[in-house]
């Protein structure tokens, strides 16, 4: 999957919304048909989802687009991914994911709507919801290759605090230990990792602070639920310059005493190492795919989709 830095959520009856959206700047948009869609406009709003598709893609062929389809258990899935799997589209935000079997049915209606309706490559993104999610976030990651990212989770009233029942707070320590653990199941499986959304609409500070300690714990995008979010999470998640340099040297310095061979050497006051390097190659191949021109010391990417 795309390294998202922003994923933008819009109701999927509001195509006005949608527009609006992708005017944010959102590196990837969802176009929602679960909770903000009311029961009575859902089979509506997968006409709505299916034409904002057709008419996005058509000027914007760089944002990401994934439709929020109905969970499982509800019985309305697969009529939405009927409906939306059409070209244009991205991927899917899969909600409710428990276990790896949850994932496999995905995989059983995309296959056969892929196939019907034209479509190829499609990914998911998973939310971590529940304490079952949870637990078996490590096999839901490795379940299919459609699986492309997953949502550590942060809310302060979505279901994952339900049904934890912790108390939310802006530093985000008690979301720290279901976070890492969804961080690290995607580590391991090689695919994006995201950090849940920020729901103080006016705090713009609190979002600044709460985007980058998401992305110091290693978090790579954010979700985000308005538009005015969107260039904060762009800018927290966008390897700055000043970075770029750092890591850029840093890999010169170790090539030319590498070279000369020396396998250890002091860069900027710091003792580096083949560790180093390799951290240096992995980080600058990642900051290639935001800035879409690959250094020229960076190197072909180790097999880590994230």
């Amino acid at each position: 999957m795309k390294p998202y830095r922003s994923i933008l959520f819009v109701p999927g009856h509001r195509p006005a919304w949608a527009d609006k959206a992708v005017a944010s700047g959102a590196d990837c948009v969802v176009l929602d048909l679960e909770d903000s869609v009311p029961a009575d406009e859902k089979v509506a709003a997968r006409a709505v989802v299916s034409e904002s598709i057709t008419r996005i893609r058509a000027t914007n062929p760089d944002v990401g687009l994934l439709v929020r389809v109905n969970p499982l258990a509800t019985r309305l899935t697969g009529a939405d991914l009927e409906a939306v799997v059409v070209p244009g589209l991205d991927g899917v935000f899969a909600p409710k994911i428990e276990k790896a079997t949850d994932v496999l049915q995905y995989d059983a209606l995309l296959d056969h709507f892929e196939s019907r309706n034209g479509v190829t490559g499609l990914e998911y993104i998973v939310p971590v919801e529940t304490v079952q999610a949870i637990q078996n976030c490590r096999e839901v990651a490795l379940a299919s290759p459609r699986v492309g990212a997953m949502i550590g989770p942060s809310a302060e009233h979505a279901d994952i605090a339900r049904a934890v029942g912790y108390e939310w707070t802006p530093e985000g320590l008690e979301t720290l230990y279901l976070r890492s653990r969804v961080l690290l199941a995607c580590r391991e499986a090689g695919i994006h990792a995201i950090t849940g959304l920020w729901e103080d609409l006016e705090n713009l500070e609190g979002l600044a602070q709460f985007a980058l300690r998401g992305r110091q714990l290693g978090f790579r995008g954010m979700i985000a639920i308005h538009p005015k979010h969107v260039e904060i999470v762009n800018e927290t998640f966008t390897p700055s310059a000043d970075d770029i340099a750092f890591y850029e040297g840093m890999v010169a310095a170790y090539e030319a005493a590498a070279a000369e061979g020396k396998g250890a050497l002091r860069y900027r006051g710091l003792h580096i190492d083949k560790a180093h390097y390799d951290k240096a190659v992995e980080w600058l191949d990642r900051a290639a795919r935001f800035t879409g021109a690959r250094s020229d010391q960076a190197h072909e990417a180790t097999g880590d989709r994230a």
